[in-house]
């Protein structure tokens, strides 16, 4: 199976070793196509434990009518591996049984600890 991210890598050799925990994301956008796979495969722990424990919310019910279908990356600042913060900017695409839709979306990261996490959308 194609990883949702967009990457054009399998599922099984791009995001779901960071779903499992056995890599981290390398950078802030590597970490943000980590998280719209999770939506997409509905991997909810994965979306809490990359998320900022300090806006990371105390639960997290994913809808099983939204399908997430796919990611587009607009932008990035900041981000890799030699920065402490990032941003990235996308465009994520879902069907509901009501018809498609997209969410577009500023995305901030940080690191804690060495690993990237979201904290919040501008």
């Amino acid at each position: 199976m194609r990883c949702p991210c967009g990457s054009g890598e399998t599922y099984d050799n791009c995001c779901e070793p960071l779903h499992r925990g056995s890599s981290a994301a390398p950078t802030a956008e590597r970490l943000m196509r980590s998280r719209f796979s999770a939506f997409a495969v509905g991997d909810s722990a994965y979306l809490l434990r990359s998320w900022h424990p300090d806006t990371r919310p105390p639960a997290l019910q994913l809808d099983p009518r939204q399908r997430w279908i796919r990611l587009e990356v607009l932008g990035t600042t900041g981000g890799s591996p030699f920065h402490t913060t990032g941003t990235v900017e996308f465009r994520a695409h879902y069907r509901t049984p009501d018809g498609p839709g997209s969410v577009h979306e500023n995305s901030e990261f940080a690191r804690v600890d060495g690993q990237w996490v979201y904290t919040r959308a501008r």
